[in-house]
């Protein structure tokens, strides 16, 4: 992960995990409507972190690396992706993404096949390669719009790299986001609570 996951160490996992990931096909009926653009997190509204204030980047076009040991675009086309990335002056990082789709249909459809790629990617990353043990949790789902389920991740390498992430995907409509924070360490270092506000501001958020 871009999040300070170890990118160098796992992408070649994250590739070959995804290969093996639910792909959702896109519909046939091109590309999306053009709709009001979703609003994004600021960085105040980050899990406070202890010692190192938020910067936030620009809101840029595309899908974001960031996301690519969980998530991806296989399968899913056609969709207006924009994405946000944060950082503090330690080891902790954070993305947004979000994504407009045609229908309701579409978007919910979306929500759920990300959702099981980040329920599924403990168990792929540890299927790609006998040097990580990977764990995941669910933190349980949000009653915001229609709805957002918070999960954690935490990978840890044969060569002693230790990281944790809380990934979360909502909905408001024809609308999906997915927000990730990211740092050094392990499930004993997360702020739940803290990222779960994060979670449904950034759905309340899209229109």
């Amino acid at each position: 992960m871009s999040m300070r996951i170890r990118t160098s160490a796992l992408t070649a996992l994250a590739v070959a995990a995804l290969a093996a990931g639910t792909v959702l096909t896109a519909p046939a009926a091109g590309a999306a409507p053009k709709a009001a653009v979703p609003k994004f997190l600021s960085a105040s509204q980050l899990p406070p972190h202890p010692t190192s204030s938020w910067t936030a980047g620009p809101v840029t076009e595309g899908f974001p690396e960031a996301l690519g040991l969980c998530v991806s675009t296989e399968g899913v086309l056609d969709y207006d992706y924009r994405h946000r990335e944060f950082r503090t002056d330690l080891d902790t990082n954070a993305v947004q993404l979000t994504v407009v789709t045609g229908t309701a249909g579409q978007a919910k459809a979306l929500a759920k096949h990300y959702d099981d790629l980040i329920r599924t990617c403990a168990d792929r990353l540890e299927e790609a390669s006998p040097d990580v043990d990977a764990e995941g949790r669910d933190y349980g789902t949000l009653p915001v719009e229609e709805g957002a389920h918070v999960r954690g991740l935490n990978t840890e390498t044969s060569g002693g790299a230790n990281d944790v992430a809380l990934l979360s995907v909502g909905r408001d409509g024809r609308t999906v986001t997915v927000v990730q924070w990211g740092q050094l360490g392990d499930f004993n270092d997360v702020p739940v609570a803290a990222f779960k506000k994060t979670t449904t501001t950034a759905v309340n958020k899209l229109y």
